[in-house]
């Protein structure tokens, strides 16, 4: 059985797309669609943009959103998925490859995550750590020990929990989790908190534009970031879209779960490798690779 994975924000590197936009007339449309809807060239910081630019939240969402989603979407008939998940951000792409989401509907979503993400980072200090060789349940008990916002945001892999919170927390946390045995905990270049209380402004505006979008009945269930379950119900869904901003990451648990359901398969669409290394420590046994 075939599962298709979609990427989430880091994933984003100049010229990302452009072969694509150059070679398939498809694409090219597809990709001229979005920068109508935004508003802005979007391809044009993808394809020539610095990193710099690459990074801001605003960017570097839709941008990874419209490589994953115009990638799948050429793949035409050899893209037959038995399931999907996305992590973070790739949710939504997972969402569109899964018929649940229009294409044109989930880039003005990602687009309103996006702004209101950055908005609620510039709200407070807040940073993001990964945390590499300890034990999860470990690196929850030490963030629940320290005073302040901090909570496991991205359980990636075995050995692999990236945490969120207030800054100060999220350094305090750091230096304990190095005490209690951690082989790194080190600060990561991100704009804020994500999947932690303090993205609550975010997730309540985004629940609005949410609940005004149509949810369709998907081709194939998606494992969703919050439960780590097959999901078909577009209610349940859209629910768990909705918690996800403020709630973990369960990746781990996800590709565990997809691979208990049958995914002999991981197939990753969009840039970068980053989810197949982590697949591939989830459940070594299965077989990885890009879509092209």
């Amino acid at each position: 059985m075939k599962a298709y994975i979609f990427p989430g924000q880091g994933s984003q590197f100049s010229g990302m797309g452009k072969e694509l936009y150059d070679n398939n007339p498809m694409a090219k449309e597809w990709f001229e669609k979005a920068n109508e809807i935004l508003g802005f060239r979007i391809t044009d910081i993808m394809f020539m943009g610095t990193e710099e630019e690459l990074k801001q939240t605003k960017v570097t969402q839709p941008a990874i959103f419209l490589h994953s989603v115009i990638l799948a979407k050429t793949l035409g008939e050899f893209f037959q998925p038995n399931m999907v998940a996305g992590h973070s951000l790739g949710e939504f792409s997972a969402l569109v490859a899964n018929k649940t989401l229009q294409f044109e509907d989930a880039l003005q979503l990602v687009s309103k995550r996006a702004m209101a993400m950055q908005k609620a980072c510039e709200a407070q200090p807040s940073t993001m750590a990964a945390v590499l060789g300890l034990e999860d349940t470990k690196v929850e008990e030490v963030c629940a020990s320290v005073e302040g916002v901090v909570v496991a945001a991205n359980y990636n892999c075995p050995g692999q929990l990236v945490i969120s919170g207030a800054t100060e927390a999220v350094n305090k946390a750091c230096e304990a989790l190095k005490v209690a045995g951690a082989k790194r905990a080190m600060l990561l270049p991100v704009g804020g908190a994500f999947h932690s209380p303090l993205m609550e402004s975010a997730r309540a505006e985004l629940e609005a534009a949410i609940n005004d979008t149509l949810f369709n009945t998907p081709i194939c269930p998606v494992y969703q970031n919050v439960t780590a379950k097959a999901v078909l119900n577009p209610l349940e869904i859209k629910q768990n879209l909705i918690i996800q901003l403020t709630a973990p990451v369960r990746w781990t648990q996800s590709v565990r779960q997809m691979a208990t359901d049958g995914a002999t398969t991981f197939i990753e669409v969009g840039p970068g490798k980053v989810l197949q290394g982590l697949v591939k420590k989830i459940v070594a046994e299965v077989e990885t690779m890009s879509a092209v």
